[in-house]
């Protein structure tokens, strides 16, 4: 429980820090923080991941993943608390929603809102709890 409560504060504490990277189309949508702070979702993002994402950011979610060498920008490496403390719930939903321009992270158009959620918990737990 204590995690959980320190996970929901850390979360509203970074709120301000990407917000300036929120396109309108995502600056008022609802993050389901209860779905984020859950191990379940953290579970089922985890496997996600690894089926979808772990091929360019690494089973580890450390950037390193077998089709690293080809992309135009290194993967994003989860791992890092830097990048962690960088981005919010919002911005990670985007980018999965929409892709990141400019770079080899694709849209990802065939997770559905609650997978995209998911995702967002796993990956926004491997800094604090590792892969």
């Amino acid at each position: 429980m204590k995690r959980t409560t320190a996970t929901l504060i850390l979360l509203a504490l970074l709120a301000c820090r990407t917000e300036d990277r929120i396109s309108s189309e995502y600056e008022h949508m609802q993050v389901p923080m209860d779905r984020i702070a859950s191990d379940e979702a953290r579970a089922r993002g985890r496997e996600i991941y690894r089926a979808k994402c772990a091929l360019c950011h690494g089973r580890e979610a450390d950037g390193h993943g077998v089709r690293r060498k080809g992309l135009s920008n290194p993967p994003t490496n989860f791992q890092r608390p830097q990048w962690r403390q960088s981005v919010t719930p919002k911005y990670v939903f985007q980018v999965l929603s929409e892709g990141k321009q400019g770079t080899s992270m694709p849209a990802w158009p065939t997770l559905t809102e609650e997978q995209k959620w998911d995702v967002v918990a796993y990956v926004l737990s491997v800094a604090e709890d590792g892969p």
